[in-house]
Parts: C-alpha cells; structure tokens; sequence
C-alpha cells in the first residue's frame, strides 16, 4: 500500500462475522488482514442455526453447497413427560419452497464447521486467518487509524484506512472506542456443550423438563457429526462442573435415567444471557459487527445470522468508498443495521420467555426473509408504480429462462459483486455499460426471459419500468427509463461509487 497504509482494511476477529467481511472484501480486490487473538479456530456449535435470509448469502458468497453437505435438517423435537412417555413435534414451521424464496426452513451445522468453511472460501480467494495476533491499542486520524498488534513474534504497529471490530461481546475494539454497551441480564444462567455420549437416538432433538429452569436439560445431535449439542440452565452462582462426569450426573439428576453416559466432551462453556445492543455502530473509520455490537439470548437462532448480514452490508459499502463512493454509505451501515438488531434482540428475548413457559415456536419471523431497509437513504422510489415490491425490500428469486434457452434464476443473475439493474422491455441505449453494473432486459426480446412469469410476479414490472437490485440483494430503486428518470439513475450510481466509464465523462 502507498501512503503508509499496510491495508486498506483491519479486521480483528475471525469468527462468522468477521470472515463474512474477509470473503466480500477478498472478492472485490480490497486489500486487508484478519486477525485473531486465539490461537486457533474456534471448537464449538454455538450459532448452529442457518436461516433462509442467509443460506440466501452463502450462495452469494459461493458456500451454500459445502454447508449444506455439512450439515442437515433440524430433527423434530422429542419432549419426554415425567412418566417416562413423549411427544413429538417441530420446533418451527416447515413450508415449502417458493419461485421468490427458494430456501425455506433453517439448516442446522455447528458454528465450527461453518466457520471451517468460511476459511477454505477465504484461502481460495488467496488470503488466511493470523492466529495468535492481538489487537492491544487503536488511534485514529482524519485519514486512517493507527492500531498495534501483539503476537507470537512480538509486537507491530500496522496503518489502515479503516479498522471493524468483529470481535465479540467482549469487544476490545468497543471499549477502546468508548462505546456503550445498554441492556439487561436476563437471569437465566445456562451451559452449552459438546459432547460424545449413548443412550439418545439421533433422530431426535430430546427435550427434558420443558419449561422448569431449574431442571430442564434439551441434547441435540449436531448434524454432520457424532456429537450432541447439551443445553441447560444451571443455578446463577458457583462453579459449573463442565467435565464428562459432571455433565452425565447433571443429566442422571434431571431425566431419571443412568442410561445417558458422557464419554468425553470436545467443548463446553457456561455464560449468563444477556440482551445488549451497542450504542453506535461507527466511530470515525472504526466499525462494530457481530457480537461487538449486539448480543442476545441463543432462542430463536438469530445471533450468527445477523452477524453475517452485518458484515454483508457493510463489506461491499467499504468496497464502495474505497473505490470512490461517497462516505454517507458507510453512515448507512448504522442505520440500516443497527434497528434490525434492535428488533432480533426483542424477538430473542420474547422467544426466551415462551420457552421458560414451555411453549416456545418459531415462525416466519425468524427466518429473516422480512427483513428489508425501506427508510434507508439508499432506498429510492424514482417513479410512481402501483406494484407492492419497494425500494428497501429484499429482492426475490424467481426461475427464468436465458435467450439462449437454458434454465437460470435471478439469484444466479445476482450473484457476485456487482449491482444489477433489470428492465423490463426498455431501450438499451439509456443506461451506459460500466463497472460495477450488469444491465439485463426482460422480454421476448431480451437476454432473460420471464418464461413462467415469476419474475412478473413477484417485480410486477411495467413496461420501460427498470429495478436496480443492490449488491447485498435488496432493491435500491425503481424507475421508469426516459432521460429525466435516467439522469436521476446516474446521480444515485454516481453517489454509490458506480459511475459511467472514463470516456463518458470526457
């Protein structure tokens, strides 16, 4: 790097979300390094929970089929009565596939695994994880920011143009920035395990006490392993006995059983829940994602989801004004993100309450596929339309048909780093190629054809009507193409860093 910089970027903290940053920031050329104070990846399932929203992003990013081959489908879960008879049911809905949403109920892998597979996706793309490497001072400037860096070969102080602190509730990044961290503990104390034990089918999601937080104990078998993932509550005060044998009498006590034997256990910790979301998500060039900014209770597999549709929103901005943006986008990442963790942090804890009534259940709203930015700055309505798709809202699937007639979708049209602008049997002449740009026309006549008329259904596009579908999948604008509307295009392509080529401007 010139000017002193050694990257444009620093990102402290390899887990989801801070490998999440890595992959957008690999794929769009942004230089960068990842670093991590532990010594290797981390061992355990926590976030195990894969929502559609983002099995929706791990195809983008080019891992869906690895997790999903890792990985499975959540059993039903199996709650046992105290007369040693149980019942069956799923813990959420189940519905089917759509044109528009093509992924539909929450795949389950440990966080291990995923994580795992972030980092071969990474290694592809040419860059690594530096283990072992702390972040132990930050300053910053006008033009950069000044961190240093203790690790295994002594210490080092690196230049970047920004610095994200993916570094979890206990975030070193937002305390060094003085950010407030408001909340509440939720009085709920509880362990999470990993552990190798027999007596429990696998086919099962096994459900004791529900309801009791004193005595309840839920074992799950964690999906494209021989582990099962342990969960329960234990009292708020003294030391948890988190060894094999500890774990199998805590089990003994609370089922009745001496069936369940703990052969050995791979991972284990005990926290108390909290519920906090941080004030400010920007200070200056630093940034919080993740953890760093908001934690929860685990109810309602929202926490690793919402880490990475953080840093999927602020990884291609950054891109952005690196490569000419202008730097309101990146004031965008705070307000577009910070009310989506405000609202999974009430649906956690609301999901929480149910559970310790023994009635929890998870709906749509769990699965992210609602979540949209429509009061966002970036979020244009460039002509008046009739139709119920609007700027902010997730943009949809929908299976089309190439020119060339070979089946295709619109998420495969999406795919990559690029924003798409689709139009629907408008001129050609009206919107110029460009970087950073992908023009495709809908009709008879076009490139892509509406052969089942999904795309009509869920864009409801007018004729010489055009939606500019950002990089992260949501809608950024509808317009109608003519020269006045064209010339608004330009502007709002111009603000997000994607202006017309060189010798346009001349």
């Amino acid at each position: 790097m010139t000017n002193g910089f050694t990257a444009d970027v620093l990102i402290c903290g390899a887990g989801a979300s801070g490998l999440t940053l890595a992959i957008e920031l690999a794929r769009r050329g942004v230089s960068f390094r990842l670093i991590e104070k532990r010594e290797g990846s981390f061992r355990g399932s926590r976030g195990k929970g894969i929502q559609p929203r983002t099995q929706e992003i791990f195809e983008d990013l080019g891992i869906l089929d690895k997790v999903v081959a890792a990985g499975g489908i959540y059993p039903p879960v199996r709650a046992y009565r105290s007369d040693g008879s149980h019942t069956e049911k799923d813990i959420g809905e189940r519905p089917d596939p759509t044109p528009a949403e093509p992924y539909h109920i929450a795949l389950m892998i440990p966080q291990f695994r995923t994580e795992e597979i972030m980092r071969e996706r990474l290694g592809e793309l040419g860059h690594e994880v530096e283990f072992g490497c702390e972040l132990v001072e930050v300053e910053q400037d006008a033009d950069g920011v000044m961190a240093r860096l203790a690790g295994p070969h002594g210490g080092q102080t690196v230049r970047a143009r920004y610095l994200v602190g993916a570094d979890g509730g206990r975030s070193f990044v937002r305390d060094a920035l003085c950010v407030g961290f408001p909340g509440k503990t939720l009085g709920v104390r509880a362990i999470v395990a990993d552990v190798e034990l027999t007596g429990l089918d696998r086919d099962a999601w096994h459900q004791f006490n529900d309801g009791d937080m004193e005595r309840m104990v839920v074992i799950c078998p964690l999906a494209g392993t021989d582990l099962f993932q342990l969960q329960a509550p234990i009292p708020p005060d003294g030391e948890a006995d988190l060894s094999a044998e500890g774990l199998a009498r805590m089990i003994g006590e609370r089922t009745g059983r001496g069936d369940i034997p703990v052969h050995s256990v791979s991972w284990a910790s005990a926290y108390a829940m909290n519920a906090r979301l941080a004030d400010r998500y920007r200070v200056g060039r630093l940034f919080l994602v993740g953890d760093a900014a908001h934690i929860h209770p685990p109810t309602g597999g929202q926490g690793l989801n919402t880490s990475v549709q953080d840093a999927y929103n602020l990884g291609w901005k950054l891109a952005a004004v690196l490569g000419g943006g202008e730097d309101f986008l990146l004031d965008t990442y705070e307000f577009e993100r910070r009310p989506v963790a405000e609202s999974m942090l009430g649906l956690a804890s609301r999901l929480l309450d149910a559970q310790k009534q023994g009635e929890m259940r998870r709906g749509r709203e769990v699965r992210q596929l609602d979540i949209g930015y429509p009061d966002s700055p970036l979020s244009r309505q460039l002509a008046e339309r009739s139709g119920s798709l609007r700027p902010g809202d997730r943009a949809p699937d929908a299976p089309i048909m190439g020119a060339a007639g070979q089946p295709s979708r619109l998420f495969q049209l999406f795919r990559g780093t690029h924003w798409t602008l689709l139009v629907h049997e408008g001129e050609r002449e009206m919107v110029g190629p460009r970087p950073g740009l992908h023009v495709r026309h809908i009709g008879p006549q076009g490139d892509v054809i509406d052969a089942w008329g999904h795309v009509r259904d869920a864009y409801e596009l007018a004729l010489g009507e055009g939606v500019l579908i950002r990089p992260d999948g949501y809608v950024g604008a509808f317009l109608m193409l003519g020269a006045e509307r064209t010339a608004k295009l330009e502007r709002y392509l111009g603000h997000v860093g994607v202006g017309p080529l060189e010798e346009e401007t001349k």
